[in-house]
């Protein structure tokens, strides 16, 4: 299915050098900002106070997490639990202030907004839980990366896996990079919605791949940036329709989803959007400069010798 269909080739290789330094510079600030500033952690990995309330009837969120913040508690979780009537708090954790304490405060304060609400459980979550869920997210990113390298190897070529490994994590350091440079809190949501976007470039890095391995087979006297460059035009139809379509939904989630969406559907929202130049703009220029070419997919038929030429009939 394509809404258009461009005739002319749109020479990208062209300007490969500008778009990688480009890159480049995007991931070096990336990564300045992750190592001066950090991530905002939420409290699923820095610890806190687990809260559970329960009402009468459908309990509103919002006016939940508004009383609270007028209290005075800032950067807490709140979300439905089990039903429209259970609520989960999360408090992140203050020197001196005993979970018991705190509970009651806070039980106080929703109390105030309406009586029926009631405590149904507390807990306190240690920093330790924190960081062996922070160490289990960076073991899933790894697993994956080595993944998509040994899946790509398997179906192209070693070097289509490096350079689509390398294009996606430059978008997954894109995206923690301005989470730390905003100090956007960064919750578990958020790191399922950073494993997505690298299960989602992959596919578009797919895409691109197949053409260029199906143009190396066509294209017998195309130079390789001729043969990426058609490519890469002949899939944008389907990555505007692709592409278009997803961040329709992520945008419905990011502006009505409210709270408790809103950073899992922002990062979702920049992973889209530097996925889209990275599969294009990145590792394709990288194929180039490791210097893919026909023979790897196209078996070259030898000459004949000079004895066979000698010996052919006239």
């Amino acid at each position: 299915m394509e809404f258009f269909k461009i005739r002319r080739t749109i020479p990208f290789m062209r300007h490969a050098l500008v778009f990688n330094i480009i890159s480049l510079i995007t991931f070096l600030l990336a990564v300045f900002f992750l190592a001066t500033k950090g991530l905002h952690y939420s409290v699923e990995f820095t610890g806190g106070t687990v809260i559970e309330v329960s009402y009468k009837e459908g309990a509103d969120v919002d006016r939940i997490r508004g009383a609270l913040e007028k209290a005075g508690y800032k950067d807490t979780a709140v979300q439905n639990f089990g039903s429209s009537r259970d609520v989960l708090i999360r408090m992140p954790l203050v020197q001196g202030q005993s979970s018991a304490d705190l509970s009651q405060k806070v039980i106080a304060t929703l109390q105030a907004e309406n009586k029926e609400a009631e405590l149904r459980r507390v807990e306190f979550v240690g920093p330790q839980v924190g960081r062996e869920l922070a160490e289990n997210g960076a073991l899933a990113l790894l697993i994956v990366s080595i993944g998509i390298v040994l899946y790509l190897a398997l179906r192209f070529e070693w070097k289509f896996g490096l350079s689509a490994i390398i294009a996606n994590l430059h978008d997954v350091i894109i995206i923690l990079g301005f989470f730390a440079l905003f100090q956007w809190e960064f919750s578990l949501p958020v790191l399922a919605a950073v494993l997505a976007v690298l299960g989602y470039s992959v596919n578009e890095s797919v895409v691109v791949f197949d053409r260029v391995r199906e143009n190396f087979r066509k294209m017998r006297k195309a130079s390789t940036p001729e043969v990426i460059d058609a490519a890469i035009t002949g899939t944008i139809s389907r990555t505007i329709i692709t592409h278009g379509s997803t961040q329709i939904m992520v945008t419905t989630m990011l502006i009505f989803g409210g709270p408790a969406l809103h950073y899992f559907a922002l990062a979702l929202t920049i992973g889209i959007c530097f996925g889209i130049y990275s599969s294009v703009l990145v590792a394709s220029p990288l194929l180039m400069w490791l210097k893919v070419d026909r023979s790897q997919f196209v078996k070259v038929k030898k000459a004949r010798s000079d004895d066979e030429n000698d010996g052919a009939v006239v």
